[in-house]
């Protein structure tokens, strides 16, 4: 009972206890101290900066109380300015205390270790300069910039380290110690999933290459993760002009090599299947539309492979052609059903109505030597404009085939009002020209060389210039070209050519001949395929050197002439590679007339055409092409040095000059008026040589010369066919040039001069 008693008075002495007021921690003057205001405040540390801009900066001011949210806000406002490196808020009695230490005033900037990069290129780079603010955040940003300069360039094991040398007044010098490393280089560039198309192949259509020893200025064998995306969008349009509508690339991936120094691109692919067009339909949503005439403008056709620039200029056509009928705003939406099983699709194009949107500006980034203007004159819009897809991804298109830049981006952002749209073109600038020194031997020139400079975006204004140089046992030339692509401001071409050579023919025809001078030359498009190109050539033209016992015809011609030539060429290509077509085909027409002043007159046409066919896929590909050629004196005769000569690389099987008419006695090659020559030629690639890039070709050529205009008894004219067949080998991919050609003259003339090797070995570097 009082053990419970006990209880219950403790029990009620601890719940009185917590029942009781708590003293005030501070005593009532320490309170009063809190809520005291601001009697003045103090900054210390200052040296360059007034200590009324460090006041500026603060939340709080004299008479204001001490409030620590406003304190640390005030704080992070002084560090976020970046003058000081520290900042310390402090109390004193009444009084604010603000100890700062200020970040120091660069005083220099340089770069030690770069070689490969000048201190221009990486000043341009980094963002802070002399008598700026130096921070450690902003040093590093800068090395951040430059390092990704030193990668792009191919340079992965670079390294960059900022150094601060401490001056007098607060003052550093910034110094970028670098070390640059070796260049990683492309070991290898592999394929995997393509069936299609082979490895080779698809090395040539993306822009990174592999690593050549005797590729001096080769810009892709080096590892940049942006060429990388470059190539993605080239193999994806390479498939989609070759039919394949469901191609992706998986992946694009690189690896370090063993060696820790080159990269392995491997790229993943999905070919998916190939597709011809079947049905082609046209619909519209604008009942003034009449279909019926929209259908023969398509450039697609049921039957045909398919091929998405073909969809493109389907749709540019016909937006054009709506335009020029009023309608301006016009959306055209290809829309693509395919049929797997058969290796079909068919495309109908939905014509609707799109919302009205104008073109408010047009901006250009990115462009550090090319001139606005010639990126600008390549856009299918200009400010005002109907906004325009189609037109856009046209404009993009004909940029990049400038070949002026690495990359080119364009996208569209809204404009100041619903119904406008800005156009925005991103490029990224690559190296437009190119110096190459060319050697090689042949068994029609023997030793051979040639040097040429070429800008082909001369001082940014997208202009040409070209000067060559070339020499061999056969003769010598020397030539400078410009071209100015808009001439005037219009798109057609304009241009020039100052020509000065050497040809010895002694061996052929008992003579050499000197001709110097100039051709003045414009061209311009009639459609997206067909061009015309129209010059004029004045040149002064020197038969010398003419032998004791040539033929009186040849004899006949020794002396100088004038000549003066007005001439034009039409071309239609509608080839798949203008490089290494695989199909398609090419026609060209030239006409030359000589008369316009000078000493000869005559007439002189030639005609070209080649047609390509994928025998086996495309690796095997079969070429039928043919030349001809006829002129004919409108006043004179035709002499010795304008007419047509057949033979060596132009007539496989015979020398050169070695096919046509012939002194009877001296066996002068006198040249001819006709000719004309046809082949026939299946290349293909050698099945265990897939890396080395080694081709062979069986081919057979028929053709004739013949026909002069004062041939008597004493000359050998036939016109009579000739033929030959044989094969080849080429191995182009490598040293840039060797080919073996093996060919018999199957029909010949006695007075012919035959071969049955012909090779050439060179370079270029």
């Amino acid at each position: 009972m009082l053990r419970k008693l006990f209880g219950m008075v403790l029990s009620g002495v601890i719940l009185a206890g917590l029942t009781m007021p708590v003293m005030p921690v501070l005593s009532t003057p320490a309170a009063a101290q809190i809520s005291a205001p601001i009697e003045r405040i103090d900054v210390i540390g200052t040296q360059r900066i007034d200590p009324e801009t460090v006041k500026s900066y603060l939340l709080v001011a004299v008479g204001d109380a001490f409030n620590p949210e406003k304190l640390d806000r005030s704080l992070k406002t002084l560090f976020d300015t970046g003058l000081f490196a520290d900042v310390v808020l402090s109390r004193e009695a009444n009084a604010l205390v603000i100890s700062v230490v200020e970040n120091p005033i660069i005083n220099r900037i340089s770069f030690e270790g770069n070689q490969r990069l000048k201190d221009a290129d990486l000043q341009s780079e980094v963002q802070l300069r002399p008598r700026l603010v130096f921070t450690r955040a902003r040093a590093r940003q800068d090395v951040d910039r430059l390092l990704a300069i030193y990668r792009g360039g191919g340079r992965f094991a670079v390294s960059i380290e900022p150094k601060v040398v401490q001056l007098p007044q607060n003052r550093v010098d910034l110094i970028f110690e670098i070390n640059e490393g070796p260049l990683s280089r492309i070991d290898a560039v592999t394929f995997v999933g393509n069936k299609r198309f082979s490895d080779n192949d698809l090395r040539d259509v993306v822009s990174t290459k592999e690593y050549a020893w005797w590729a001096f200025f080769e810009t892709g064998d080096s590892y940049d993760p942006d060429r990388l995306s470059f190539d993605r969008e080239l193999l994806r349009r390479h498939y989609l002009k070759h039919g394949y509508a469901d191609f992706r690339v998986i992946s694009a991936v690189a690896e370090l090599a063993p060696d820790r120094e080159d990269f392995l691109i491997t790229f993943t692919i999905n070919e998916g299947k190939r597709y011809d067009i079947g049905e082609v339909s046209v619909t519209s949503k604008i009942q003034r539309v009449d279909t019926t005439e929209i259908a023969p403008l398509l450039t697609t056709k049921s039957g045909n492979r398919y091929n998405n620039i073909d969809v493109d200029d389907s749709i540019l056509a016909v937006t054009d052609h709506l335009g020029s009928l009023g309608f301006a705003f016009i959306n055209i939406q290809p829309m693509i059903r395919r049929h797997p099983e058969d290796g079909i699709l068919d495309i109908t194009y939905q014509i609707g109505e799109g919302q009205k949107t104008f073109v408010e500006r047009i901006v250009v980034r990115g462009n550090v030597r090319t001139l606005d203007e010639v990126i600008r004159r390549e856009m299918q819009l200009v400010e005002g404009d109907a906004f325009n897809t189609a037109k856009i991804r046209r404009s993009r298109k004909r940029i990049r085939n400038l070949g002026y830049f690495r990359t080119v981006k364009v996208t569209t952002n809204d404009g100041s009002q619903p119904d406008k749209a800005q156009i925005v073109v991103d490029v990224e600038e690559q190296s437009t020209g190119k110096l190459s020194f060319g050697f090689g031997l042949s068994s029609a020139e023997n030793v051979l060389g040639d040097i040429s400079l070429r800008e082909r975006n001369f001082l940014g204004r997208g202009q040409d210039l070209r000067i060559g140089l070339k020499a061999s046992s056969t003769g010598s030339q020397f030539d400078i070209g410009f071209t100015e692509p808009y001439f005037l401001g219009r798109e057609f071409s304009a241009g020039f050519d100052l020509f000065s050579e050497t040809r010895v023919e002694e061996d052929a025809s008992s003579f050499d001949e000197e001709r110097q001078g100039f051709t003045l030359r414009t061209g311009y498009r009639l459609s997206p395929n067909l061009k015309q190109s129209v010059e004029y050539t004045l040149r002064n033209t020197d038969v010398t050197n003419v032998q004791s016992d040539a033929s009186i015809l040849v004899k006949a011609q020794e002396g100088q002439t004038l000549v003066s030539l007005l001439g034009q060429k039409l071309t239609y290509d509608q080839r798949d590679s203008r490089t290494s077509p695989t199909e398609g085909y090419y026609l060209s027409m030239s006409n030359q007339l000589a008369g316009l002043g000078g000493d000869l007159a005559y007439l002189r046409t030639r005609l070209r055409g080649s047609y390509y066919v994928p025998v086996v896929d495309d690796d095997w590909v079969l070429r039928l092409s043919g030349l001809s050629g006829t002129i004919f004196g409108l006043n004179d005769d035709v002499p010795i040095n304008e007419r047509f000569f057949l033979g060596g690389s132009s007539f496989s099987g015979f020398e050169r000059s070695g096919v046509g008419p012939r002194d009877r006695v001296t066996k002068d090659a006198l040249g001819g008026n006709l000719f004309y020559v046809g082949t026939a030629e299946l290349s293909f690639p050698i099945g265990f040589s897939e890396a080395l890039g080694l081709r062979a070709r069986i081919f057979s050529e028929v053709g004739s010369l013949w026909s002069i205009d004062n041939s008597n008894a004493s000359v050998l004219d036939s016109e009579s066919p000739r033929v030959s067949a044989g094969f080849g080998v080429s191995w182009g991919a490598t040293l840039g040039g060797i080919r073996i050609d093996f060919s018999e003259a199957i029909v010949k003339e006695d007075e012919d001069e035959t071969e049955f090797l012909r090779f050439s070995l060179g370079t270029r570097f």
